[in-house]
């Protein structure tokens, strides 16, 4: 029986690193997150019962629909079940004791994204106003010098 489970968990053709990329997007279905994370959506239904932090928001005919959020969720949940050998009891401790840490780990990296582009763009907007401000003197130094 021991031997079987290994045979399954090694037939996993992915890992984390191999995964595609998400898209930007703000909201995707059940099948774009079972391609996006090499999952069945059934086991993303199963997940969504086992695991309380996996809440997608349902709507039309009741279909669900994550954000980027549940998507690394979900990529963190299956790297812990496939790839570090947790069960689904030990990966649910793993994330109540690291949920804390998951969050800052995953934003910490936007923060400091978006801080960057502020700063570019506050730059830019700066000397856009020094530039129309030397133009505006040398039109001022003409108009009074004529």
């Amino acid at each position: 029986m021991l031997a079987q489970k290994k045979i399954r968990r090694s037939n996993i053709s992915t890992t984390r690193q191999e995964l595609p990329p998400i898209p930007n997007k703000i909201y995707f279905t059940i099948g774009e997150i079972s391609k996006l994370c090499d999952l069945e959506a059934h086991v993303l239904r199963y997940w969504e019962q086992e695991f309380a932090q996996l809440k997608p928001s349902r709507r039309r005919g009741n279909r669900r629909y994550y954000q980027r959020k549940e998507v690394l969720l979900v990529r963190h949940i299956r790297s812990l079940l496939y790839e570090q050998g947790f069960t689904i009891e030990g990966a649910r401790i793993q994330l109540a004791t690291n949920n804390i840490n998951r969050e800052e780990s995953i934003t910490k990296p936007v923060v400091a994204n978006n801080e960057n582009r502020t700063k570019l763009l506050l730059n830019n907007i700066a000397s856009n106003i020094e530039g129309i401000l030397t133009e505006l003197e040398k039109e001022e130094e003409e108009y009074v010098g004529a």
